[in-house]
């Protein structure tokens, strides 16, 4: 039988579709734009680099220290909507500010903060799943989010790559065209939100005067009850490390991609095909999911994610990264789509937020780990393969720590 979302399902849907715009932007033009603003200043190639990584890590920092604490407070009776909202308009407005931003330091004091709004808005946006649907549909809809904000960010993300591309044809400057761009992603995240934040209401919370007027002091009493809870405690580690595999593999591709001799166009290119062949594959686990439960779908994601680290090792022809984007792009979606429903299924819903935001700091500081594994194993190698290839341990022990949850949950149920 079909699948049929509600109207307030599928607002949230539609928040991944808003949102995801400025994650392709993140990893295609900004960069590129940065770059020329550098240039422009006379920093070198090594320079740009540099601020880059540190504008970067601090964005990653920031949000890994404030992820928590935004979540805590958003779990407040009535407050996740508002906090919902300014991490949205905030990041939109930073969005927009990068469009008039000449002066390269402004440029990456901005992009911090936009980015940073950008990683909060998640951190919510995922709690929320608890109130727009019940447990027997999370992994469904989850799914669905992910479908959709694949193929729905290709809208604008192709028009501003038309319009960059072609700035000269149409007689105005890069940096006119990427103003122009800026604006169409801030414009498109904002509007596709907006159904969600008029309809969105917050089931399950904390009476304010549940939570103890110390907030670090609640923050240190969450972490003993994750600690207390196997089920969630050995989910955390095993996300930690096959979410770092995964993120890896993403930040990495495209300068991976170059040293097999693929030029820009050809990466973009091969980024579109990983969204539009995510679109689909998220679909189908999500009505997979509705048959199977979502710890198997999470497993065969895992291990196909360990093959796939495994093949890039024998990679060594541009043909084989389009096989590679193919193979990210069929269960990049289930993986992410199905753990944020698991996780949700196994949290106490009124503190969704803060959870969420403990999750976060998993993912962001796994991706610090991962990056600095690759390279250390290029650098000591020589070999970029084995690079790559050392990711395949971090699945691994992921599929461990993973399938222990699983037990956990089983001997929890039996209970």
């Amino acid at each position: 039988m079909k699948f049929k979302l509600s109207s307030l399902e599928r607002k949230w849907v539609l928040y991944d579709v808003g949102n995801s715009a400025f994650t392709l932007l993140v990893s295609t033009l900004i960069p590129i734009y940065f770059n020329s603003l550098a240039k422009d200043a006379g920093l070198s190639d090594t320079t740009y680099l540099a601020y880059w990584g540190y504008a970067i890590s601090i964005s990653t920092l920031l949000v890994a220290f404030l992820g928590p604490i935004t979540g805590a407070a958003s779990d407040k009776k009535g407050r996740k909507r508002l906090f919902f909202t300014l991490s949205i308009v905030i990041g939109a407005a930073g969005c927009l500010a990068l469009g008039l931003s000449s002066q390269w330091l402004i440029f990456l004091i901005i992009f911090v903060v936009a980015k940073s709004s950008y990683s909060l808005s998640l951190i919510i946006y995922d709690s929320t799943l608890v109130d727009v649907t019940s447990e027997d549909r999370m992994d469904s809809v989850s799914s669905l989010g992910f479908a959709w904000g694949y193929i729905g960010s290709c809208i604008p993300f192709i028009l501003c790559l038309l319009l960059v591309l072609n700035a000269e044809k149409l007689g105005m400057s890069m940096r006119t065209a990427m103003l122009i761009a800026f604006v169409i992603v801030a414009v498109w995240w904002v509007g596709v939100s907006l159904p969600l934040l008029r309809s969105y209401e917050q089931k399950h919370f904390l009476e304010r005067s549940e939570k103890k007027e110390n907030l670090l002091s609640g923050l240190w009493t969450t972490l003993k009850e994750m600690a207390r809870d196997k089920r969630i405690l050995l989910f955390m580690i095993a996300f930690f490390f096959y979410i770092d595999g995964v993120y890896t593999i993403i930040d990495m591709s495209t300068a991976y991609g170059s040293a097999l001799g693929l030029n820009s166009t050809d990466l973009l290119l091969a980024l579109l095909v990983t969204q539009f062949v995510a679109f689909p594959s998220a679909i189908i686990m999500g009505r997979l999911a509705q048959k199977i439960r979502a710890e198997k779908l999470i497993t065969v994601c895992i291990i196909a994610y360990f093959c796939i680290a495994l093949f890039a090792v024998f990679m060594s022809t541009a043909l084989h990264f389009w096989i590679l984007a193919i193979g990210v792009g069929m269960f990049q979606g289930g993986i992410q789509a199905l753990s944020r429903s698991y996780f949700s299924k196994i949290i106490p819903p009124e503190k969704s937020g803060e959870y969420f935001g403990f999750l976060d700091i998993c993912g962001k500081g796994a991706s610090l780990m991962g990056t600095l594994v690759m390279s250390a194993v290029t650098q000591i190698t020589r070999r970029q393969q084995l690079g790559v290839g050392a990711i395949a341990l971090f699945f691994l022990v992921g599929l461990f720590f993973f399938r222990r949850s699983i037990s956990a949950s089983a001997a929890r149920r039996e209970a």
